[in-house]
């Protein structure tokens, strides 16, 4: 069993056995027929994954390493809101008619700002900060813009990445180390996909920045199981579990800008069927 697998099925029974029910309340999320869409909710969950040991993507069915990258990219490296520029159509449902999610995710990254070593947009500033300032409690991202909320249209889920680099002993290379901070997940179809994609951004950062990777923590505030959900996780979480897979990452690619979805693979990945027609509350 690989770790990542561990994790998710115990937040899973946590969740399922000790969550709170939003059944009766007064929910915005809803199913295509119109009804509410209620969940089973644990406050504050964190979850804690060594990269250094294993890639974390579960096993218990396959998590798509290239497109949950292409979606980071396109928010990190491409600093876009357009749908047009993905290659998947999972952010279709936001897009107006000309393909823009408003003033969100990868429109907060571009954005360039002031400071005294000159003007950097966010991610430009973290790379910076690893690599001339690794030391710094100062690296992180926010993606949750009070002045632009209006103008998206959709609020950031996962909004922050703070960055923390750590000397290990007698290494000759420094750690990197992240929090990635959520403020809502639905569990199912999100909580794999959000990690492996993370945990790629880590590994690349690390790359460029010539350091090994270590721990990602998860904090999520609403770890959220929707109700038509739960017959689906309980199954899935019944399944046999496999090692973790290997992970590659193109070692010749040494500027952040030249990833491409392409650039990654998972070896050696043996996991369980896919989950078909999961309903997705909007």
């Amino acid at each position: 069993m690989s770790m990542a697998d561990q994790i998710f099925t115990d937040m899973c029974k946590d969740i399922l056995e000790n969550g709170v029910s939003t059944e009766g309340e007064k929910v915005r999320p809803h199913w295509e027929d119109g009804s509410s869409a209620y969940t089973i909710k644990k406050f504050g969950v964190v979850n804690r994954y060594d990269l250094s040991k294993e890639f974390p993507a579960i096993t218990l069915r396959k998590t798509a390493i290239k497109s949950c990258t292409d979606e980071m990219l396109w928010i990190w490296q491409k600093k876009s809101n357009n749908v047009h520029e993905l290659h998947s159509h999972i952010w279709d449902e936001w897009a107006d008619e000309t393909g823009s999610i408003g003033k969100a995710y990868g429109y907060q990254m571009g954005i360039k700002h002031s400071y005294k070593e000159g003007m950097f947009d966010q991610v430009d500033r973290v790379i910076y900060d690893l690599k001339n300032n690794p030391f710094s409690r100062r690296i992180m991202t926010n993606l949750y813009v009070h002045q632009d909320l209006s103008e998206m249209h959709l609020y950031p889920c996962a909004y922050s990445m703070t960055f923390n680099v750590t000397q290990k002993k007698g290494a000759d290379r420094l750690t990197l180390n992240a929090i990635l901070n959520q403020r809502s997940q639905d569990v199912l179809t999100a909580n794999n996909w959000n990690v492996c994609q993370y945990a790629v951004l880590m590994h690349m950062l690390a790359q460029v920045c010539d350091m090994e990777v270590g721990e990602l923590v998860h904090v999520i505030a609403d770890a959220h199981i929707y109700d038509r959900h739960i017959p689906i996780i309980e199954e899935l979480i019944a399944r046999p579990v496999h090692d973790a897979p290997d992970f590659w990452l193109n070692p010749e690619v040494k500027d952040f800008y030249q990833f491409t979805r392409n650039d990654v693979r998972l070896d050696n990945y043996v996991t369980g069927p896919q989950v078909e027609n999961i309903p997705v509350a909007v």
